[in-house]
């Protein structure tokens, strides 16, 4: 995985740990698919038990290797979704964007 992206610099590991996240999401798609696929092989197409357990297992071995990608990125996304502070994605306030503002810290009184 790059560092940074190549068209806009951001910055994608934003702290150590920081897509611990993305791997919840990766383990839930994972297993909402393998729980559907089982319920329906077996249950709804009345398939046996030895016919559709290796190809699940197979499922779970090789999905979340090509997944892990794509739970990133979501994960990537749900953070700036939720805190565009971060990402500097916040509009510029209004009374300080023209710069003609007086400064707002303290000053001294004058003698």
């Amino acid at each position: 995985m790059h560092d940074r992206c190549s068209g806009c610099e951001l910055k994608y590991e934003r702290a150590p740990g920081y897509f611990l996240g993305s791997i919840y999401i990766n383990y839930g798609v994972t297993a909402i698919v393998m729980t559907w696929a089982y319920v329906l092989f077996h249950f709804v197409l009345d398939i046996e038990n030895r016919y559709v357990m290796p190809p699940i297992l197979l499922f779970c071995l090789v999905f979340p290797a090509v997944f892990i990608r794509y739970a990133r990125s979501f994960w990537l996304g749900l953070d700036c979704y939720f805190d565009t502070e971060s990402f500097g994605l916040n509009e510029p306030d209004e009374s300080h964007a023209d710069g003609d503002q007086e400064s707002t810290d303290p000053q001294p009184p004058a003698d």
